[in-house]
């Protein structure tokens, strides 16, 4: 079980990163970790977003972390209204500084580094609407298998 490599402190690290960077954005993230990715890790997580119901913001502003933990796989995916306005290499600067986190087995803080990232885009482009704003998707951490 995915669950049994992530430490409650890791995962309040994890969730203390989604509330910060959710905090000052419309935006959503949502990270999820199972153990293996059949197939193509893209494909995967596009599955998952689909499955998390993450394409139904009224923004399309979405964004999920995706980790296969045994097979070493990574994806971050967002969703169309982000995808439109973030620059071209924003998604590959998530990536490159998550990786070389978990290459030294910093699960967690790599995680969290980028769920930083990600919310300062967010913060950008999808800025918090304070009455209008809702928390349209959980975040929690989903498991898989």
């Amino acid at each position: 079980m995915p669950k049994d490599t992530i430490t409650p402190e890791d995962e309040q690290l994890i969730l203390a990163a989604i509330r910060e960077a959710e905090q000052n954005t419309s935006g959503e993230i949502r990270v999820h970790i199972e153990n293996h990715c059949e197939g193509d890790v893209l494909d995967r997580a596009t599955e998952v977003f689909a499955e998390l119901h993450m394409h139904l913001t009224k923004l399309r502003n979405g964004v999920l972390f995706y980790i296969a933990i045994k097979d070493h796989q990574f994806a971050v995916l967002g969703d169309a209204g982000i995808n439109a306005i973030v620059p071209d290499h924003f998604w590959e600067d998530i990536t490159a500084e998550v990786i070389s986190h978990f290459k030294r087995k910093q699960y967690a803080t790599g995680l969290a580094n980028g769920i930083k990232m990600a919310g300062e885009q967010l913060k950008a482009h999808f800025p918090y609407d304070r009455e209008g704003d809702i928390n349209e998707l959980r975040d929690d951490i989903s498991f898989g298998q």
